[in-house]
């Protein structure tokens, strides 16, 4: 599953991106830098799977991560085709969520394409090129399936109804993700970029946090139902080219209790209702991120398609049982180690161990 990071030109898009990944993508003072969008898998940071390894003693350990796709810079007219126009706009369409970059900070040597600072102003530009992006999508739907409707089709009719009905919505200048009481999946068959999770990231100053800018943001993201981080990506992309051991000594010295990449990637993970569960052993422990709700099955076949296919059953155990009982042996004392089958729903923090016959 993928995050989109999408905003208008020069808003610290592939700041951001550069201090995700540590890829130095490159990150220049003039729009459309990013032509073709750049992919990177972020490691989520969890200190259960540092326990986890300690406990087995394990060879190897390997985090989760969230795959993030840096998006080229969206201009006013992008749905009509302006500046690189529907070719962004079609990669935006293969993510799985949106993590919209809004400008909050001031920097004379960073051109602004708005001229000046104001960030409700920058999210209404991007999100009505989305909307009038599926306004034309919608209308591509409804032409499809208006003639089998026509003719009696029962389920045309039912796509038409639902499409009618978000074409008017889209038009009161809704979001496909505020839509109520309308089939969820049928919307996201016709891949309307304003259903998808949305999340803001606020690119705020180094050393001065301008509330006033960030305060209506908040606001609207609680409107929108949508979730926002605000960090500095000029700051976390200069402590990530540091050495590993001298990070948490400068986040401590800037005061930053938490550093913005690991808010952001428990963000993300949160957007995109993702669970982590662990496999854990003397050779490796490992997380796994999957959708919430996943079975025992497709757990297994995240890991391998083999386990997936000879399936037997999983042995499961909690991390929080680890954590309160202090061993592994000491959760196998208390019988908390249990059998479960194919249907099992697989929770946050369940360590699983998977056998199988091929």
């Amino acid at each position: 599953m993928e995050i989109g990071i999408v905003g208008l030109p020069n808003v610290g898009k592939s700041s951001l991106f550069n201090a995700l990944t540590g890829a130095g993508v490159a990150a220049e003072n003039f729009p459309f830098t990013t032509i073709e969008p750049n992919i990177g898998v972020v490691p989520l940071p969890d200190e259960r799977l540092n326990r986890l390894a300690k406990e087995w003693d394990s060879a190897k350990m390997t985090p989760a991560g969230i795959r993030f796709v840096d998006i080229a810079g969206i201009v006013k007219g992008a749905s009509e085709g302006q500046g690189l126009g529907n070719k962004f706009l079609s990669h935006i369409r293969s993510v799985d969520a949106i993590a919209h970059v809004v400008r909050c900070f001031k920097d004379d040597n960073v051109v602004n394409v708005m001229n000046d600072l104001n960030p409700q102003s920058a999210v209404d530009i991007i999100e009505t090129e989305l909307l009038l992006a599926d306004i034309q999508q919608c209308q591509k739907a409804l032409d499809r399936w208006s003639k089998p409707a026509k003719g009696g089709d029962k389920e045309a009719m039912a796509k038409c109804n639902i499409l009618n009905d978000a074409m008017k919505a889209f038009n009161e200048g809704m979001a496909a993700r505020r839509f109520k009481d309308v089939d969820t999946a049928w919307l996201n068959e016709f891949q309307f970029l304003t259903a998808k999770p949305l999340l803001y990231v606020a690119n705020t100053d180094e050393s001065n946090v301008d509330e006033a800018l960030l305060n209506p943001l908040r606001e609207r993201a609680a409107k929108e139902g949508a979730a926002l981080v605000s960090l500095c990506t000029k700051l976390e992309a200069e402590i990530v080219q540091l050495p590993a051991q001298e990070r948490a000594a400068y986040y401590e010295a800037a005061g930053i209790a938490l550093p913005g990449l690991s808010r952001l990637a428990q963000a993300g993970k949160a957007l995109l209702q993702l669970v982590c569960f662990f496999t854990a052993g003397p050779q490796e422990t490992r997380a796994w991120l999957i959708p919430q709700g996943t079975p025992a099955l497709k757990a297994a076949g995240k890991i391998h398609t083999d386990i997936e296919r000879g399936f037997i059953r999983a042995e499961i155990y909690r991390f929080v049982d680890l954590e309160k009982l202090g061993s592994y042996k000491a959760v196998q004392g208390k019988n908390l180690v249990t059998l479960e089958g194919k249907e099992y729903v697989i929770k946050d923090g369940d360590v699983a161990y998977f056998r199988f016959s091929v």
